[in-house]
């Protein structure tokens, strides 16, 4: 590295920690208060809810906690937008302007979003540089694009048919946008995105742990020129203001991202309510499948990076290592050095590359669950307790020894925690899928293997709504959800923009 570059480099972290401490104060100062209807105002109870930093423990900011009565005023107001407001009465290309606008405004804030982002979820600056920013704003400016694109379709007829028959997209209505803890940012851009560009109106309710990024697109969304109503923003817990949101009879679609068991208690309020649509991406336990021909480093590396990545609270993170038995132990070899060097700190902190888990609470039922395993007979080669001190630490653990019945296997730990188990050389591509496949989740799954024949055959058998290869490549925004317990529907792209539409068939005589 140059000197320069290493000026440039203390002069970014000097400016990180100016930033950081403007960013404390603002928020220390900032009124708990929720949009509604294009106006700030506290929670209806008056209550509120602290704010922690997951890397000290200490209270950040203080947010409205908002309950019934709040989603009422906000369902409201977003149904008061659809039903007599302009947003989907306006030219679609007006509408992607406007979220071209809020791209460009949120995109001027880069750097303080990716602070916020840091100090509030505990994610290390540079995971949150290099990809919820891009893959964020990505998002929203594709579907700014997509606004125009939305179209229903005209069947061919012939010359003696009488009228004709066509259908129409229309936006689905009032859509409630739940986001998780987990990449609080890039979940609402994702979320919102779509639902703006298809001409629906609004209400966000971000997780209670993680909501200070929303709050602010909020305010944002606001200063582009949104009309009054149309994105609102309701903070509170999941049991008061989520599952209001849940059981809304007002409300058309549930667009959510987080656990499987919330995810089943909304798709039971959904039915009970007003049978809205509901859009679940839910929880995982993917497997790496590396073969005997994979390139060893690189499938290590990219394995340790992932576990690693947002402390392993990554719901499509590959936790379930299957390997060929010849390379077991060299696998193992390499996963422990990575996760040795791991440097773990505040995710504001210079050179972290780990942050803390997002809660005390978080942390505890990992260690519950590793200690589970380890009684029955797993080892754990790195990692395996918790860090002591202030914030919610937890290490790189690699656990091997395993057996396919036990908690750490089965259960999502959401934590930064690999299983390790080898499989025989002469496996079948049906046994080492069975391997794969066994398991409530079917979320995502990488696999490692230079032998296209295998690849091909075994994606065909892998229960997962998704598959990596060799690390993936390309740069298309594809359909991502799960099968199985992991979930009910696809977001990114067309596909996901149409679950906020709804069809009219017309027929047309004259």
């Amino acid at each position: 590295m140059s000197s320069n570059e290493l000026l440039t480099g203390a002069v970014a972290v000097r400016d990180d920690a100016a930033e950081l401490a403007r960013l404390r104060a603002d928020l220390s100062a900032q009124a708990p208060n929720l949009l509604i209807d294009g106006h700030w105002r506290p929670a209806a109870s008056g209550a509120t809810l602290d704010v922690d930093d997951p890397a000290t423990g200490a209270v950040i900011a203080r947010i409205a906690a908002g309950d019934a009565q709040d989603v009422e005023h906000a369902v409201a107001a977003a149904r008061r937008a659809f039903r007599d407001g302009p947003w989907p009465r306006l030219p679609a290309s007006k509408r992607a302007a406007l979220l071209f606008a809020l791209a460009d405004a949120i995109e001027r804030e880069q750097g303080r979003f990716a602070l916020l982002e840091s100090l509030d979820a505990g994610h290390s600056l540079a995971s949150i540089r290099a990809g919820d920013l891009p893959l964020g704003l990505r998002s929203l400016r594709d579907y700014a694009g997509w606004a125009t694109k939305i179209a229903g379709e005209v069947p061919m007829r012939s010359s003696e048919q009488a009228g004709m028959d066509y259908f129409l997209r229309e936006p689905i209505g009032v859509v409630a946008i739940v986001t998780p803890w987990n990449a609080p940012f890039l979940m609402v851009l994702q979320k919102l995105g779509a639902a703006l560009a298809a001409g629906c109106t609004v209400v966000i309710k971000p997780a209670e742990l993680a909501p200070l990024s929303a709050l602010r697109i909020g305010e944002l969304c606001a200063r582009v020129g949104l009309p009054d109503g149309v994105v609102n923003v309701v903070t509170g817990t999941g049991l008061a203001a989520g599952q209001a949101l849940a059981e809304h009879p007002d409300v058309n679609l549930i667009s959510f991202t987080g656990s499987t068991q919330v995810g089943r208690s909304i798709m039971a309020a959904a039915a009970r309510s007003n049978l809205k649509r509901v859009v679940l991406e839910l929880g995982g336990k993917s497997p790496v499948l590396v073969l005997g021909d994979a390139d060893l480093d690189r499938a290590a590396r990219a394995i340790v990076a992932e576990i690693v990545f947002k402390s392993g609270q990554y719901c499509a993170a590959g936790s379930r290592v299957y390997v060929q038995a010849s390379l077991h132990e060299a696998l193992l070899e390499r996963l422990r050095a990575g996760m040795d060097g791991v440097r773990i700190d505040a995710g504001y902190a210079a050179g972290c590359e780990m942050g803390p888990m997002i809660s005390q609470a978080q942390r505890e039922r990992a260690q519950e669950i590793v200690d589970h395993s380890l009684a029955e007979g797993a080892r754990a080669l790195t990692g395996g307790r918790a860090r002591p001190g202030a914030g919610y630490f937890y290490p790189p653990t690699l656990l091997t020894g395993v057996e396919s019945h036990m908690r750490a296997v089965r259960e999502e730990i959401f934590a930064p925690v690999l299983t390790v188990m080898p499989f025989a050389d002469d496996a079948s591509a049906a046994q080492i899928a069975a391997l794969a496949n066994d398991s409530h989740y079917g979320l995502s799954a990488k696999l490692w293997s230079r032998d296209l024949r295998n690849v091909h055959e075994l994606i065909g058998r892998i229960e997962s709504g998704q598959v990596i290869v060799n690390g993936g490549g390309g740069e298309a925004t594809l359909p991502f959800g799960g099968v199985k317990q992991s979930g009910y529907g696809r977001e990114n792209g067309h596909v996901g923009l149409s679950a906020f539409t709804e069809i009219k068939a017309v027929r047309l005589g004259y």
